[in-house]
């Protein structure tokens, strides 16, 4: 049954509801607002647990009670209209909930169990003050996110692959400064609005978005003049994808006269960026007397067998440089995915060096019921036959909810394992795998914010040459950049400290050391990129 109460104090309003056992209710107007600000929310409310839908709106309801969270039959819940400020965190309770409104209120943040309701469909939080939202890549079956009329300046934390239903994305009236190129992820978009922020240019990727009809980037401003002036109109939308496809290369204005030093770097420089022009300095430094080695064993000859890493050193994050940092690692995996047609054939990692236990690593590959590792982002040991099973329940479990028969793309490494027998793994002094390629990394050697040294290691099916191009692109980019140290010299050059890794085979032999004398020879990359190497006397 349905109960619709305007005007009418609370306890008017739940006792019928109690007892006919409503499933549907909807309060709103002044004798409401009246009674919440007497005597607040009637606590009765919570014991109708029967009820799959409550709206209240219209009201001077200032916050939603923690008691939210025994309402776990809603799949509907509607706040709009009233003086919201917070969000409990048992609204990760809901776990049936498909849609959520509670635009025109007065949020500035939400807890990060909102981004845990895997049935969610439509979540509108628009008309309020939100300067961040959580990751939402847990929400799977996500269609609709209405975040206009916010403070964001950042771009919300949606691009990832397992949001495979999301399809419209309002960010409108915000204060965005850029789109990362990892929107390419959303396969499903359709509606893209980013009217009025400060968006400067476009990401190459948009064109990716295979899907994409609606584009709204009005009232923003172009670096680049023509497209600014396609930008200027909401039907123009094939014409933007075709011209980013058709000049990725485009126009930046600087306008400060000390440019390098005031000037925000932005994440993916164009080629043509004086930036570029100018000699970022990498610095490599030798092994040093007890370095830790790789070691590579013969049982993992037939499964992944090559493997090259390095060390980089003095990192300096930043709150938003390490978000473009997890963004750069996703583009060059994915980048190294596109240029040999698998993402799994070449896998980079990232770990935080103080978390690794001291001594040599080993890249080996065990039984599966012998690997052990605490895998990201869990809080317990799994074996590698455990991790796979349950990945693989994720992996159904995703598809039924969202409805799409194909694997969902953050499981396709999976497909990888089929009939091995063997699992790759590297291995610390301590035996436990803080890398599972092309799986999963370790949540106990993670990076975050706090990271001061970092290892970084790329594995490959196809050769030593695929780890020394994913390297090399990978450092490529954060020097040039400055996501690691924004730092920078009295010429306005980015300075990044790079420490040799050994790798050698189980009988001390040497298969490589990178980077090498002979990695980024030229000091000038490419046309338009210069980077000066300064190398230890000495190295190999």
């Amino acid at each position: 049954m349905n109960s619709t109460f305007e005007d009418t104090p609370f306890d008017v309003a739940i006792k019928p509801a109690r007892e006919e056992k409503h499933h549907h209710m909807v309060l709103l107007g002044r004798g409401i607002s009246r009674a919440l600000k007497s005597t607040g929310i009637d606590w009765n409310l919570f014991k109708l647990h029967r009820l799959n839908y409550l709206s209240i709106t219209y009201t001077n309801l200032s916050g939603l009670p923690v008691d939210i969270g025994l309402l776990k039959d809603l799949t509907t819940l509607i706040m709009h209209s009233n003086k919201i400020r917070d969000l409990p965190p048992t609204i990760g309770n809901l776990v049936k909930l498909k849609m959520f409104d509670c635009s025109k209120n007065l949020l500035m943040l939400c807890p990060d169990e909102l981004g845990n309701l895997a049935k969610l469909k439509v979540l509108n939080l628009s008309s309020n003050r939100l300067l961040d939202i959580p990751p939402m890549c847990k929400n799977i079956a996500l269609t609709i996110l209405n975040l206009k009329c916010n403070k964001l300046e950042s771009f919300p934390d949606v691009c990832y692959e397992e949001l495979v239903c999301l399809s419209e994305l309002y960010v409108n009236d915000n204060k965005i400064q850029d789109i990362p190129p990892t929107i390419s992820k959303l396969s499903a978009l359709k509606v893209l609005d980013v009217e009025y922020n400060l968006l400067k240019d476009l990401p190459n990727e948009l064109a990716n978005c295979k899907k994409l009809e609606k584009l709204n980037v009005r009232w923003n401003k172009m670096d680049d003049d023509n497209l600014n002036n396609l930008c200027s109109s909401v039907n123009n939308t094939k014409k933007i994808i075709e011209y980013l496809k058709a000049n990725p290369i485009r126009e930046k204005k600087l306008s400060a006269p000390n440019k390098y030093k005031k000037r925000n770097i932005n994440l993916f420089v164009s080629p043509t960026d004086p930036l570029y022009i100018l000699r970022h300095i990498l610095e490599i430094k030798g092994i040093t007397d007890g370095a830790r080695v790789i070691r590579v064993t013969e049982h993992v000859k037939n499964v992944r067998p090559y493997i090259a890493a390095c060390i980089i050193k003095d990192i300096e994050f930043t709150k938003e440089n390490f978000k473009k940092f997890i963004e750069l690692q996703t583009k060059t995996f994915y980048e190294i995915g596109e240029i040999q047609r698998n993402k799994n054939k070449t896998t980079l990692m990232t770990h935080d060096m103080k978390f690794i236990t001291p001594g040599d690593l080993i890249y080996t590959a065990k039984e599966p019921k012998e690997l052990n590792i605490k895998p990201f982002p869990r809080n317990r040991v799994f074996t590698g036959e455990v991790l796979c099973e349950e990945l693989q329940l994720e992996a159904k479990k995703v598809s039924e909810i969202t409805g799409k028969t194909e694997y969902p793309e953050r499981y396709e490494c999976l497909k990888y394992l089929k009939e091995k027998t063997l699992f790759p793994c590297l291995l610390d002094n301590s035996q436990m795998a803080i890398s599972f390629p092309p799986i999963i990394n370790s949540n106990t050697t993670k990076v975050s914010p706090s990271t001061r040294t970092m290892f970084v290691e790329i594995t490959s099916t196809v050769g030593r040459g695929a780890c020394k191009i994913g390297l090399d692109q990978f450092l490529k980019e954060l020097l040039i950049s400055g996501i690691t140290n924004p730092a920078v010299d009295a010429e306005g050059r980015h300075h990044m400290i790079v420490e040799q890794v050994k790798v050698e085979d189980n009988h001390g032999n040497l298969i490589l050391i990178y980077p090498s004398k002979d990695d980024f020879s030229l000091v000038k990359i490419d046309e338009n990129i210069r980077m000066e190497i300064k190398r230890q006397d000495g190295i190999p």
